[in-house]
């Protein structure tokens, strides 16, 4: 059965007072959000703040504790494993380290999931593949291997093996990371221009500010364990919140901790080795 593609008018993710963790440490709590259709959305915050962990409760790696996360309509924590299984054939995702076969060329890589998830003839792979590797500019890299390709090259690979199934919606973790000023304005651009060509959602987890600005629809602002602020680009870059104004500028003083909070699993790990709290 073909799953029923979302109105444009209803969100394709939804987290309604979300709480997400891992046993019994809460990683972040009252998570209010909704991606729609050409959208931009990128989720920001130091370290540790939570970002990857919203990324998982939406690809359903993790339930969510309290809350609820729904998408294309349905809620994450009572889907069935095949119901679950076909909501991320809807999705795609770029790792943050590209995640790409090296025994396979690039290609391969970007056909891969058109081999295990569709039934269309070989010419069909073809034309989509090449069509996806145009959109990011590698088309006449289609035959060479990975070890022959550069990190940023790469990366536009790992992107164009997420949209070759034409994605409702796209998962970024750390797009930019590593990658020259150039890679870098160039991938954000092609997220952008994918994101409107592709009338998807896409969320960014992101630390880098000036390139998601300037492509971003909304910021989400992660840190303290919960939702600290929303708004465009615009209205966070005038937002006088101590937090907003310490990420925005780098600084190294204020009300983001540098140290790794501790939970009560660490503290059980640590008496049990004998060590001191």
């Amino acid at each position: 059965m073909t799953p029923e593609v979302a109105s444009p008018s209803e969100p394709l993710l939804v987290f309604k007072d979300a709480a997400l963790g891992y046993g019994d440490f809460i990683v972040v709590r009252d998570i209010n959000l909704q991606a729609y259709r050409g959208q931009v959305l990128a989720m920001m915050g130091g370290s540790g703040s939570g970002k990857t962990t919203l990324l998982r409760g939406a690809t359903g790696q993790i339930k969510a504790i309290k809350g609820q996360v729904t998408a294309f309509g349905q809620d994450i924590a009572t889907s069935s494993p095949e119901e679950l299984r076909k909501i991320r054939q809807r999705m795609g995702v770029l790792f943050q380290q590209g995640a790409l076969f090296t025994d396979l060329n690039v290609f391969e890589n970007v056909a891969f999931p058109l081999r295990e998830h569709s039934k269309i003839s070989e010419q069909q792979i073809t034309e989509a593949v090449l069509d996806k590797l145009d959109a990011v500019g590698l088309r006449a890299a289609a035959h060479l291997n990975i070890s022959e390709i550069s990190g940023g090259m790469a990366r536009r690979v790992a992107l164009a093996r997420a949209i070759v199934l034409e994605p409702e919606l796209i998962l970024y973790d750390e797009p930019f990371a590593g990658l020259d000023p150039i890679s870098l304005g160039i991938t954000a651009q092609l997220i952008r221009d994918l994101t409107d060509r592709l009338r998807c959602a896409s969320i960014l987890i992101t630390h880098d500010v000036a390139e998601s600005f300037a492509i971003a629809d909304r910021v989400f602002m992660v840190g303290q364990g919960r939702m600290l602020a929303s708004g465009t680009p615009e209205e966070l870059s005038q937002s006088d919140d101590p937090y907003i104004r310490q990420f925005l500028k780098g600084q190294p003083d204020g009300p983001i901790a540098f140290h790794y909070p501790e939970t009560p699993a660490f503290t059980k790990w640590l008496n049990q080795r004998g060590g001191r709290s």
